[in-house]
């Protein structure tokens, strides 16, 4: 029975991505490996803000129930390095303009779902106990490709 909760939370996770692609029209572009591109360029980015993060902003250690509003700021600033990113997945990409930006948006929603929800999906889904979390997790996965 948890093989079967596993393929019905993998499926919803992931054909919706299949389908886009194959109904997009991307495959008559044959836009795969620039999907891969545009998935390989956020998982640079995100590694690139998680050691600048790690580097520059070190967690707080200032007074207990205090709250570093100027260092939060700061962090949060360090996702504008998404919109580098996807800048420049945009331009790799070839082609009209609509088929660039669907290139990068559906590489970079790929990656991002390969990397943020692979591991648990597969550890937590193949589990004794069944859970609603990871059909939530397969309908996020959806919210996440619109």
């Amino acid at each position: 029975m948890t093989l079967f909760h596993f393929g019905n939370c993998f499926a919803l996770a992931y054909f919706p991505y299949f389908i886009t692609y194959k109904c997009s029209g991307l495959s008559e572009y044959s836009a795969f490996w620039r999907c891969v591109q545009a998935g390989a360029t956020y998982v640079l980015v995100q590694l690139g803000k998680m050691l600048f993060l790690a580097t520059f902003f070190p967690t707080w250690e200032g007074p207990s129930g205090g709250y570093d509003l100027v260092g939060e700021f700061l962090r949060a600033t360090v996702d504008a390095a998404d919109l580098g990113g996807l800048q420049l997945a945009l331009g790799r990409g070839g082609g009209r303009g609509e088929l660039r930006i669907l290139v990068a948006a559906l590489g970079w929603a790929s990656a991002e779902l390969l990397t943020a929800r692979c591991v648990p999906l597969w550890v937590g889904a193949r589990g004794v106990e069944f859970d609603w979390r990871h059909l939530q997790m397969g309908l996020d996965s959806n919210i996440s490709l619109v």
